[in-house]
């Protein structure tokens, strides 16, 4: 088992935890100035992108050069393809639910129905409870997610087949979620589907290509850090609570309340896996 440079990487979280706060922050100041706080659904992605960054900056003089490359490049490209994703179907250029997940509904337009219905409970200004309840929160598990990104900097020596077999889950979940997000984007792009359930490509294997696609991705992430025991036991807490947000949290769970009510949707979840690819029964 390689080290793990403790002392460097406790600092580490101060700096990564500014990262986060920051990105949050400033797209708070943007939502305000718009009069629409689904933006923060953009900064997302570009939140982790800059953890992954201040990280390898932070870094320099302490984890194996190749790893802290591997696990940057590998999270920016998913944090910047998901914000670009979301920012383009915030355009009008689609249509989605969440963090563009999802058969979804939405629109291109306007505030999010989901902020909208939690800032109408907001017990005085709506900016203020908004920055409580939506970017401090975020800002806090992008922090708490990216502990394996982070972790896995400060781990020295080569990287073994471990972290190869990680870059290739990875690798695995960029394809469902790339793959996922472009064929229902084209799909909505007939009116002739309009409230029909997308039941092809990839979604003919899983409800949820792109959920998959997530999971995939934090779990090869964690996988990086499995050449250091110690950092295996610090970033292991990610790829669990994103996998709980997935299908427990804010992802299948009420993206399917909401599809149930669809034409169509029983038919469709008896045939068609919840969330690992299957073949069709």
């Amino acid at each position: 088992m390689n080290g793990f440079a403790w002392a460097a990487f406790a600092v580490n979280l101060a700096w990564s935890a500014a990262a986060a706060l920051g990105v949050m922050l400033i797209t708070f100041a943007i939502a305000v100035r718009k009069g629409m706080h689904r933006v923060v659904d953009v900064a997302w992605g570009l939140a982790f992108t800059a953890v992954a960054v201040v990280t390898f900056l932070a870094s320099a003089d302490t984890g194996d050069p190749g790893r802290r490359l591997l696990v940057t490049v590998l999270t920016a490209l998913w944090g910047v393809r998901l914000a670009a994703h979301i920012a383009r179907r915030g355009r009008g250029r689609g249509h989605g639910h969440g963090r563009g997940h999802g058969h979804g509904h939405g629109r291109g337009h306007g505030e999010d129905p989901r902020y909208e219905a939690l800032l109408s409970k907001a017990p005085g200004s709506r900016n203020m409870y908004a920055l409580r309840i939506v970017y401090l929160l975020q800002g806090l598990l992008v922090w708490l997610v990216s502990l394996p990104v982070q972790a896995a900097q400060y781990i020295s020596g080569p990287m073994t087949v471990v972290a190869a077999a990680g870059a290739c889950l990875w690798a695995v979940g960029m394809f469902f979620e790339t793959i996922g997000d472009a064929q229902l984007a084209r799909f909505k792009t007939d009116p002739a589907n309009k409230g029909r359930i997308m039941d092809r490509g990839l979604w003919r294997y899983t409800r949820h290509p792109n959920y998959f696609g997530d999971f995939c991705v934090w779990w090869g992430l964690f996988l990086i850090t499995c050449d250091s025991l110690a950092a295996a036991a610090v970033g292991v807490v990610s790829p669990v609570v994103m996998s709980l947000l997935l299908t427990k949290g804010s992802g299948k769970r009420l993206l399917e309340q909401h599809m149930a009510e669809r034409p169509g949707f029983d038919e469709y979840a008896e045939r068609t896996s919840g969330f690992f690819p299957l073949p069709p029964r």
